[in-house]
């Protein structure tokens, strides 16, 4: 059954990926200058402000926010912690603790857009979920990000990262495959660079909009360790953790260690880049809801 279900939803899953990436209108395509993309190791330099369109100043805004930040690359696990302007596409695939394999599409990563200097909006269309069980495939559920830029320094300036985000989920999504209620997720995120050796952690509270008492609160906290080779390759390694307070997990928690790579990015035409990466969840305690996470993850930043 979920063989047969993966196959049918996969066009749509296309679909969505490819609706998104057409955000990307020919007139950005075509954008010139030498601007970095956000995992370049490289500060942009802002262009005049006030001149050109909308478009133009726009992508002006973009590049004084990555000339004020530093060039950090995004982990596979933990959420990158510098302002993005890209589209991602990841897809995994894990060992559930019933013994079902689970394959998901989109993985909850989509649009990332930097609207001002301090801020970015992230939009993430609803992953699909495919089982080789007899649960039922479906979408689950669409989620957001607001990431707020509060202190930052590039390289050679203090090169870190202080931001507070503010991210949540919709319940577009029936169980098994979504949560059928709101989340919340407020987040601190702090990044240092060190050398050739980037930090990046989160420390996150998901809390229900309702059935607390089913649901439980959780205390999230992703720390991704990098080191950079001539700025295209990164080799990493991450922790993950979830406790649950409250509940029917109430008093339980999960750890996962993630090694991981990401090369990139590479240029594709004018400002749009590529960037690619795999990783893979090991759990390291005695519960956990899965293991052995495999990550595929394609990044496009714009």
């Amino acid at each position: 059954m979920g063989k047969t279900a993966s196959t049918t939803g996969l066009p749509r899953i296309l679909f969505l990926t490819l609706a998104a990436v057409s955000t990307l209108s020919p007139s950005l395509m075509a954008q010139t200058g030498d601007t970095p993309a956000a995992t370049d190791s490289a500060a942009a330099a802002p262009a005049v402000p006030g001149q050109g369109s909308w478009l133009d100043r726009w992508m002006q805004t973009v590049d004084e926010a990555r000339a004020s930040q530093p060039h950090y690359v995004a982990p596979i696990v933990t959420t990158h912690v510098v302002l993005v302007e890209q589209y991602r596409y990841d897809i995994s695939r894990q060992h559930d603790a019933s013994g079902t394999v689970t394959s998901n599409f989109g993985a909850s990563r989509g649009l990332e857009i930097i609207p001002t200097a301090r801020l970015e909006i992230g939009i993430s269309p609803p992953p699909y979920l495919a089982h080789q069980s007899s649960l039922a495939d479906g979408f689950g559920d669409m989620s957001f990000q607001v990431k707020y830029r509060a202190f930052s320094a590039p390289e050679g300036k203090g090169d870190y990262f202080v931001a507070i985000f503010f991210a949540g989920s919709l319940p577009t999504g029936t169980a098994p495959n979504g949560a059928d209620h709101t989340i919340l997720t407020p987040t601190l995120a702090a990044a240092k660079g060190i050398g050739p050796v980037d930090i990046q952690t989160t420390l996150a509270a998901g809390l229900p909009a309702t059935v607390t008492d089913l649901l439980g609160r959780t205390i999230v906290s992703n720390t991704a360790v990098d080191y950079r080779i001539n700025g295209k390759i990164w080799p990493m390694l991450e922790l993950n953790s979830t406790s649950w307070s409250g509940g029917t997990m109430d008093g339980k928690k999960e750890v996962f260690l993630t090694p991981g790579l990401v090369v990139g990015s590479f240029p594709v035409a004018e400002r749009l880049r590529l960037g690619l990466g795999v990783g893979v969840q090991i759990a390291v305690s005695d519960f956990h809801r899965y293991n052995r996470r495999w990550i595929g993850s394609v990044r496009l930043p714009f």
